[in-house]
């Protein structure tokens, strides 16, 4: 099966940030010639943790489809299109994924192989959405409470918001310490339930996907250290 990248980059400098935003026109295209890259989409981000409709000049991100863990980790860290990014960005942090259950679809295509879970470990979600124009306001009034909602989880290790198309094409993601702790906030009654209840009420979107991952391993630092190491910390 297929191993997902996704590989977060902070720009500090002036300089880096118009360089990372420029990146997101017709340069990008670069990323997709790679070799060994399948499925690959480049994001920016709102403030925040990415959950807002502000843009955040700071914090861009790259998603990567791959043939198997090492090529993914070789590429991510040697090839000339990431190699840029991470010459001019102050931090970066990649996390290394194989998917366990998709549903959906993104750009009309199904980007990752699934495989059955092994084992107990971190597992990671990934929700994207093409979101109607008419939806968009009802759409963005939810999203502030489901991110506090997340933020206020004590169990969870990462979370950020990220975007193709500002407003109308979003991704959230985040990681969890096991599958129980994630489907635990996922499913009980609060703000994440009543948006997901709101989106099957009012059809808000025009294409979706949402994805659960084992997580393999990180390479990298965020906010000066892996997320993944919150593992330990919590291991008595």
């Amino acid at each position: 099966m297929n191993t997902v990248s996704l590989s977060f980059f902070r720009f500090k400098s002036p300089l880096s940030r118009l360089w990372a935003l420029g990146m997101m026109g017709l340069p990008r295209f670069a990323i997709g010639k790679t070799p060994d890259i399948g499925f690959w989409k480049l994001f920016g981000s709102g403030k925040g943790d990415g959950f807002g409709v502000t843009l955040n000049p700071r914090d861009f991100a790259i998603l990567s489809v791959w043939p198997d863990e090492p090529t993914a980790r070789a590429r991510t860290a040697e090839a000339p299109a990431f190699k840029r990014y991470h010459k001019r960005a102050s931090e970066s942090w990649t996390v290394f994924l194989n998917a366990t259950s998709v549903r959906g679809a993104w750009s009309g295509k199904e980007p990752f192989e699934t495989g059955a879970m092994a084992g107990n470990g971190p597992v990671a979600f990934l929700t994207r959405a093409t979101i109607k124009p008419s939806a968009g306001v009802q759409f963005w009034k939810k999203v502030p409470n489901i991110s506090d909602a997340i933020a206020q989880d004590s169990h969870v290790l990462f979370k950020a918001g990220i975007g193709e198309l500002p407003l109308l094409q979003q991704v959230t993601f985040s990681v969890w310490p096991d599958t129980k702790t994630m489907s635990n906030f996922a499913y009980k009654e609060g703000p994440h339930a009543q948006a997901i209840k709101a989106v099957r009420d009012g059809d808000w979107f025009s294409e979706e996907l949402f994805a659960r991952f084992k997580v393999l391993g990180d390479s990298g630092t965020w906010g000066g250290t892996s997320p993944l190491s919150q593992l330990t910390e919590r291991t008595p």
